[in-house]
């Protein structure tokens, strides 16, 4: 299949964020709620939207519980890093003329302070972020936004990301998925259009 748009999730599937944002919420969780989680029990909430992260991990004050985690995570930003092999294959998708975007659950303010993906905001015809749409992913408001905005056909859209609220968001909204196995650990476990080791593997596609 010849897709005329690509769209990425960002954390888990563009940067390497696991580290950054689960060692930021163990800290918020110990400084709000006094207890003490491991990184293997705060990995399920890698990776969906941070304010049902805060809700489902029982927060008192969930909006403060949010920004002190943002806040925790801005300090540990430098620990992030694009996956091996990201940037060159954005590089040639853009110069094979794909039109690309991005559909994160991420705010915009946290997507554009971020010095990576600064770098290749220009790579990106459509940016979907959390306050754009109704409904965060899994809905498929997000996708439908991306739709609506570049005009594509679904039926030439790709959605790459690396969880199942990814996967949930690309289906609803009638676009093909594929599964970023090198940011995630279950991949396997979730139904794809592809399962995709290594960035470059998109080029095949």
């Amino acid at each position: 299949m010849n897709y005329t748009h690509i769209v990425f999730d960002v954390d888990g599937t563009l940067l390497d964020t696991e580290k950054t944002g689960l060692v930021s919420l163990q800290w918020t969780i110990r400084q709000e709620l006094g207890k003490e989680m491991t990184l293997e029990e705060l990995y399920p909430y890698f990776g969906i939207p941070s304010w049902e992260a805060v809700l489902q991990l029982g927060f008192r004050d969930p909006s403060k519980a949010a920004a002190i985690w943002e806040h925790h995570f801005q300090s540990l930003v430098h620990m992030a890093e694009p996956f091996e092999g990201i940037e060159e294959t954005l590089q040639i998708l853009h110069k094979k003329g794909v039109v690309m975007g991005v559909v994160t659950s991420r705010n915009r303010a946290e997507l554009e302070s971020d010095h990576h993906m600064a770098l290749w905001m220009h790579l990106f015809t459509a940016t979907i972020c959390a306050e754009d749409t109704p409904a965060p992913k899994p809905a498929p408001d997000p996708m439908l936004a991306f739709l609506s905005r570049t005009g594509a056909d679904r039926a030439k859209v790709l959605f790459v990301g690396d969880t199942s609220y990814d996967q949930q968001c690309a289906y609803a909204a009638g676009t093909a998925f594929a599964f970023a196995l090198w940011g995630t650990r279950n991949g396997k476990n979730i139904p794809a259009t592809y399962y995709l080791r290594h960035p470059k593997d998109i080029l095949g596609l």
